[in-house]
């Protein structure tokens, strides 16, 4: 089962298991940073260069700039829309997908470069963009990519290229998958995308859609697999992946006994949105934060049981943002208590 995260009444997510009556919150720590140099004296840092975007569909725009060099101080990349924030990326990200736009309208996007004491650069060139408008009557979506091929660059990058899409309005995007998760997306116009970010001594199963303006989505296309090669003193996909200071505790309400979860993200160059929970070994829930997504502390509570002194056991796991699910936390065993009154 997937569990999406929506705000209940009072702003707070909420969501259900299959087979529980469950209550969720998630406490989000977001970094935050305010503009100017630095107390350490340093030079600001300079706005990133080379910022385009293009429409990917009528809702969609893919922001893309130079990553800065590696001697820079540069820890993270906020996108701009008309002077609003709209993304909060990590510093070795420099491209996202922009979604949930209205079609047929003009936008105007920036990015600001974030240093580690939380100092930020001059908007870099304003760059406008047109979303594409509706086909309403468009309901045919484009045929696969075809040969799609791969070849690792280095132990954290690899190239795709591929054969392209045919479509009767034309193809605006091509969505890169990998373990059943979007990862990254291109113009429609290219057939090659460079990933970065990938993890040494991994295997990866790559696939590409083809999408229209009316976000009609294409078959996959064929797979292409890599392994990355290693690289010095460095692991692969599991090493380091798994949530930390993971805690469980069962409470006691009068209707029954609550599971409460606390744990603190994987450090993965990127955004956790997604977790799957196992319960006494059995997989239990996928738990995705549809909105502003955890970078400190999360939290989970769901019903667990009316039994007294029943034990339980609780594990999770993170999806990675190269699309590999990560290590399981440690497992956790939990005793109910004593019904409250």
């Amino acid at each position: 089962m997937v569990q999406t995260f929506s705000p209940d009444e009072e702003g707070m997510p909420v969501g259900r298991i299959s087979g529980f009556a469950a209550a969720v919150t998630a406490a989000c720590l977001l970094l935050t940073a305010c503009g100017g140099s630095g107390d350490d004296g340093a030079p600001p840092l300079p706005p990133p260069a080379g910022v385009t975007a293009h429409a990917s569909s009528s809702t969609s725009v893919h922001v893309m700039w130079n990553r800065a060099p590696e001697n820079a101080d540069v820890t993270g990349y906020e996108v701009y829309e008309s002077g609003e924030k709209v993304e909060d990326l990590p510093g070795d990200r420099y491209m996202t997908d922009i979604t949930g736009l209205e079609p047929s309208t003009e936008y105007r996007f920036t990015v600001r470069a974030r240093d580690a004491g939380g100092a930020l650069s001059p908007h870099s060139t304003q760059v406008p963009v047109t979303t594409l408008s509706t086909a309403s009557e468009d309901d045919r979506p484009p045929t696969a990519p075809g040969n799609l091929r791969a070849r690792a660059d280095g132990p954290h990058a690899a190239t795709l290229t591929w054969d392209a899409a045919e479509d009767d309005t034309g193809v605006t995007s091509y969505d890169i998958h990998q373990g059943g998760a979007k990862i990254h997306s291109v113009s429609g116009e290219e057939t090659e995308a460079l990933l970065t970010g990938l993890r040494p001594d991994t295997e990866y199963v790559f696939t590409v859609t083809a999408r229209d303006a009316a976000d009609n989505v294409s078959p996959p296309g064929p797979e292409a697999r890599i392994t990355t090669p290693s690289g010095p003193g460095e692991e692969g996909a599991g090493a380091g992946t798994a949530p930390a200071d993971f805690s469980a505790a069962a409470r006691a309400t009068a209707e029954g006994h609550y599971l409460d979860l606390s744990w603190v993200p994987p450090r993965t160059g990127g955004e956790v949105p997604e977790y799957q929970i196992h319960l006494d070994g059995e997989f239990a829930t996928t738990l995705v934060w549809g909105a502003e997504v955890p970078t400190g502390k999360a939290e989970y509570s769901f019903f667990l049981t009316e039994e007294s002194g029943a034990t339980h056991t609780v594990r999770l796991r993170a999806r990675l943002p190269d699309g590999h699910w990560g290590d399981f936390s440690e497992e956790i065993t939990v005793t109910t208590g004593d019904a409250a009154p």
